[in-house]
């Protein structure tokens, strides 16, 4: 049974960082791409960022280009999204998802499992 397990959010103020972590378990994660994705009350859930397997390539949402960095280090089967400059509209629960039979995609039903979520949130 595959686990991803969110971790690293919390409250900051507007202009302020935070590490978020997704650990993997029961399934070889350094074959998997990985994508984050964040949903703020009210809204639909939105991609973030994703990583494929090898960490060689990354792609992020406009909304979120230059201020956050995701990475990953397959031997502690850990991804790492990186968020600073955060404003208040990255207010949000923060999911990681993972996929082994396909590539990374902007597309929830792309992945194969979830995470429960961490939540982050923005005070201005």
């Amino acid at each position: 049974q595959v686990q991803l397990v969110e971790s690293g959010g919390g409250l900051v103020q507007a202009g302020g960082s935070l590490r978020l972590s997704c650990a993997a378990s029961g399934r070889t994660f350094s074959s998997a791409d990985i994508g984050w994705f964040r949903q703020a009350p009210g809204k639909e859930r939105e991609f973030v960022v994703a990583i494929t397997w090898s960490g060689n390539s990354t792609y992020y949402a406009d909304s979120v280009k230059g201020r956050f960095t995701v990475s990953r280090d397959n031997a502690k089967n850990t991804v790492y999204l990186q968020m600073n400059s955060l404003k208040p509209e990255d207010t949000a629960l923060y999911y990681c998802a993972a996929t082994w039979g396909s590539s990374w995609s902007v597309l929830e039903d792309e992945y194969d499992y979830w995470g429960q979520g961490t939540q982050v949130t923005v005070s201005p």
